[in-house]
């Protein structure tokens, strides 16, 4: 299977090729040529556990991987680093099914991709004869930085460097980057928001002049952004595992078809979805839920992208974000894969910030019901759960739920349906601890993470424990018009 970029047909590159480079080299997105169908039938996934799932899915994109390279990815992935074999248990409140995706090291989603991608990246590079030392370049909106630099910590011919919003991301959040080990290391806090940082990295992957320089000096970008189809591949997975566990439970039955309700930022998570259903997994709806920054229920419900809005800090800040960079894929895929049209809509967004989609893309969005909750709403929704149920969420899938609460009621569908939990309540103690109870809601991090325990009966995640006392090993904070600088800092180039 070719991979190609969403603004330049004639780049193509092999799956290994397309995750060591991160990005096209005209700042396109790598896409796979076709999605391919699901080859396994559902009875025998629903007896595979989640590294059998994860190989009979990325067997399918990763097609210049021999089995034995893979697996051992998989293997080196999937292990002791997740707190549970099951990898992405199902946990059931109420009439939906939570697929919980905060087992790994850093108690958030991104492990499930993060995990794998410094393995994959490795043997990319042997595969493609690669003897410059790989460097990391990465924007994060919370969650993916602490992921990455737990992921490629210590691996040798890599380096990471990671950027995020100063100002932006949770207590929790933040202390787990700036404590993080390892000399192949560098976490650089920003005075701007993830946009800014977001922006900042595509334009260093786009300097032909640092290019050269890196080169020189043996060093080549990649990311570890969820711009990788490295990241996007592994994220599909998890669809494909959940449909076969709810079948193995009882809880539909084989072709049954499910809902999938995904708090949407960076749109990754949904596309790994979308890529899921159109490889023939029975998916009804794709809900896209947003926070207060609804930049995405605005474009599903009039069809234009437009970022020309206040950038406003809520409670769930990975999804703190107004330009969804993995759109663009699907924008690429509704525009007839023309690169053209697609290359055209980019510039918009580039040089207007806006664009506007034709009625004849906006007929091929009917997968996706899009929609947003506010803090209110999503603090709401959080107590609401636990009080018929007892289950405890973070606020990202707070904001999911929500959205998939007035689905419900504008629609009348009762499909049984999945909610994405992207993050563990423990990452956003204070805002989850305020919204099942006011009393909680001056006390310090810390004694709120022993009352989250206490209140849910679940363990303190090793990932929080370890960072109560930790050291802040990184102190760097730039300006925006800084970052390249901070990068050849670190790299003494």
């Amino acid at each position: 299977m070719l991979y190609v970029s969403t603004r330049n047909n004639e780049e193509k590159a092999a799956a290994s090729q397309a995750i060591l480079k991160g990005l096209a080299a005209d700042g396109g997105l790598f896409v796979p040529e076709q999605i391919p169908s699901l080859d396994i039938s559902m009875d025998k996934l629903a007896s595979m556990t989640y590294q059998e799932t994860a190989y009979e899915v990325m067997k399918l994109f990763l097609d210049d991987f021999t089995e034995e390279e893979l697996k051992h990815c998989i293997q080196s992935a999937y292990d002791g680093k997740f707190d549970t074999e099951e990898i992405a248990p199902l946990k059931k409140a109420g009439d939906v099914c939570f697929l919980e995706l905060f087992h790994g090291a850093t108690i958030a989603f991104k492990d499930m991709a993060l995990s794998i991608l410094p393995h994959l990246m490795i043997t990319a590079a042997k595969k493609n004869q690669v003897e410059n030392e790989i460097v990391i370049l990465t924007a994060t909106s919370g969650d993916t930085g602490k992921a990455a630099l737990a992921g490629f910590a210590g691996v040798k011919g890599t380096k990471i460097i990671v950027f995020y919003p100063k100002d932006g991301v949770s207590p929790i959040q933040q202390k787990q980057m700036v404590t993080q080990k390892g000399d192949n290391t560098f976490v650089v806090g920003i005075n701007g928001n993830f946009d800014q940082a977001q922006t900042g990295v595509k334009q260093m992957f786009s300097d032909k002049d640092l290019g050269k320089t890196m080169e020189a000096a043996g060093y080549q970008f990649s990311s570890a952004n969820s711009i990788n189809i490295g990241r996007l591949v592994p994220q599909i997975v998890y669809y494909v595992y959940a449909y076969a566990k709810m079948v193995q439970m009882g809880e539909i039955k084989s072709g049954e078809k499910i809902n999938v309700a995904v708090p949407t930022g960076n749109f990754g998570n949904i596309l790994a979805a979308f890529y899921a259903k159109n490889m023939g997994l029975p998916i009804g709806k794709l809900l896209c839920a947003s926070n207060e920054n609804k930049v995405l229920y605005d474009f599903f419900s009039t069809g234009t992208y437009d970022r020309n809005r206040e950038f406003v800090l809520t409670s769930s800040p990975s999804m703190d974000i107004l330009i969804s960079s993995n759109l663009e894929r699907l924008i690429y895929r509704i525009a007839g894969n023309n690169p053209g049209k697609n290359q055209s809509l980019m510039r918009e967004l580039q040089e207007d910030g806006k664009y506007t989609i034709t009625e004849e893309m906006r007929e091929q969005l009917s997968d996706f019901y899009g929609n947003y909750a506010s803090e209110a709403e999503t603090a709401s929704i959080i107590r609401e759960v636990y009080q018929t149920s007892g289950y405890i969420m973070d606020t990202h899938t707070g904001v999911a739920a929500s959205v998939y609460k007035k689905y419900r009621e504008e629609t009348g569908d009762t499909a049984k349906t999945v909610i994405a939990s992207t993050a563990s309540p423990y990452k956003f103690t204070r805002s989850v601890m305020a919204a099942i109870d006011e009393k909680y809601k001056d006390k310090p991090d810390f004694t709120l993470i022993d009352d989250l325990a206490a209140l849910s009966g679940t363990a303190i995640p090793k990932a929080i424990e370890d960072i109560r006392t930790a050291p802040i090993l990184h102190k760097t904070v730039c300006e925006i018009g800084e970052m390249q600088a901070a990068v050849k800092g670190f790299l003494k180039i």
